[in-house]
C-alpha cells in the first residue's frame, strides 16, 4: 500500500510539472500592451498629471511591498525602476514604470523581468496584474 502511495503522489506531482509547462508562455519579460501573450495586459490612461501619477506610483510600490529603485526623465516621459519579490517562485523581478503625458491624459506602462529565470511560469505577467489595480485605487483615493 505504502508504495502504491508513493507512486500516486509521484505521477501527482508529474502530472502538475507537466501542466505548468504547458500552462504559461515561455517568456521572462511581460510588457502592458506589447506581449500578445497577454492581450488583457493594457497601459492605463488617467485623468491626472504626470507629477501626481509619479506620486502614486511611488505611493502604489510602496503599498506593495516593492522595493523602489530609482526614478528618471526623458523625452519620452518618466520612468520609475522597483524590485518585486515573485509570489509563486521566490525570485526577484525588475518592474519599469513609464509614465507618459498624453494630451489632457497621463499613459502609465508596465515591465516586468525576470532577473534570474529565462521562464517565470507567469509571474511578471501576475505582477503587472497586482500593480495596476493597486495603482488605479491609489490614484483613486487621490481624487
Amino acid at each position: 500500500m505504502d508504495r502504491v502511495l508513493r507512486i500516486l503522489v509521484l505521477a501527482v506531482l508529474v502530472g502538475a510539472g507537466a501542466w505548468a509547462v504547458l500552462r504559461w508562455p515561455h517568456l521572462d519579460t511581460v510588457e502592458t500592451g506589447r506581449t500578445p501573450e497577454y492581450p488583457d495586459l493594457k497601459p492605463r490612461d488617467y485623468p491626472a498629471s504626470e507629477a501626481e501619477v509619479s506620486r502614486a506610483v511611488k505611493a502604489t510600490l510602496d503599498r506593495l511591498g516593492w522595493q523602489f529603485v530609482g526614478a528618471g526623465r526623458g523625452p519620452g516621459g518618466s520612468e520609475v525602476k522597483a524590485t518585486a519579490r515573485g509570489r509563486v517562485l521566490p525570485t526577484d523581478h525588475e518592474i519599469t514604470i513609464r509614465i507618459q503625458r498624453l494630451g489632457a491624459r497621463t499613459r502609465v506602462s508596465v515591465a516586468a523581468h525576470s532577473r534570474s529565470l529565462q521562464w517565470d511560469f507567469g509571474e511578471d505577467a501576475r505582477l503587472i496584474e497586482k500593480f495596476l489595480p493597486a495603482l488605479d485605487e491609489e490614484i483613486g483615493r487621490r481624487r
